[in-house]
C-alpha cells in the first residue's frame, strides 16, 4: 500500500480502486478512486465507467444547478421503478453477522446497483447488519482479483427448498444492500 501511495504522489499514476457507484445530487452515478480521489461517471446500464468528472464548476453554474434541483424535487415520483440490472456471477462468499460469530460459506448469485443476492446455509432476519468477503467483479472495482470486505444490510430472505445432491443441505437466499466496502490487500 505505501508503494502505491508513493506512485500516485510522485509519478502521477494510479492503479485505481473504485468505490461503489454513488449518486450525485443531479441523479447521475459516479465512482471515486479510493487512492487518488479522481471521479468518473458510471453507467449502470452497461456497468462501465465512462468519462472523468470535472468538479471545478464556477459558482454561477453550481447555483443554477441548485435551482433546477429544487424544482425537480416537486415533480411526482413514478410509482413503478424498473429492476436494477443484474450482473450474474457465481463467486464464493464468506458472510456473518457484523463483528459477531463464525463465518459461513456461500456463493453470490448476482450483483446489482441495489446490492447482492447470495446463497448460503445460514438465515438472518431482515435488517441484520452483515459482513461479506468476496472478490468484487472487475466491472465494479476496476481491478482483477480485488477481494473486498463489504458491510451490508439484509433486505430480504428467501428459503431455499432445493437440496444439494452431494451435501444434502438447504440453502437460503439472502438479498443484501451494500452499505460500504474496503479492499483487502494481500501482503
Amino acid at each position: 500500500m505505501p508503494q502505491k501511495f508513493l506512485d500516485v504522489l510522485m509519478l502521477g499514476r494510479c492503479s485505481h480502486e473504485f468505490s461503489w457507484p454513488r449518486r450525485a445530487a443531479d441523479g447521475q452515478y459516479y465512482q471515486v478512486c479510493l487512492l487518488c480521489a479522481v471521479e468518473y461517471s458510471y453507467d449502470w446500464t452497461t456497468m462501465r465507467r465512462t468519462e472523468r468528472v470535472d468538479r471545478s464548476q464556477s459558482a454561477s453554474e453550481t447555483e443554477g444547478a441548485t435551482t433546477t434541483r429544487r424544482s425537480r424535487t416537486r415533480a411526482r415520483k413514478p410509482t413503478w421503478v424498473p429492476r436494477a440490472r443484474r450482473l450474474k456471477i457465481d463467486t464464493p462468499v464468506r458472510y456473518r453477522v457484523k463483528n459477531l460469530g463464525s463465518w459461513y460459506e456461500g456463493t453470490i448469485a448476482n450483483l446489482s446497483q441495489s446490492g447482492v443476492l447470495l446463497q448460503g446455509p445460514q438465515r438472518f432476519p431482515d435488517n441484520t447488519l452483515v459482513e461479506m468477503v468476496f472478490e468484487m467483479p472487475e466491472e465494479i472495482s476496476g481491478q482483477k482479483n480485488s477481494t473486498v470486505l463489504c458491510q451490508g444490510r439484509i433486505t430480504r430472505t428467501k428459503d431455499g427448498r432445493e437440496k444439494a445432491v452431494k451435501e444434502k443441505t438447504e440453502n437460503t437466499g439472502l438479498a443484501a444492500s451494500i452499505l460500504d466496502y474496503k479492499f483487502l490487500h494481500q501482503s
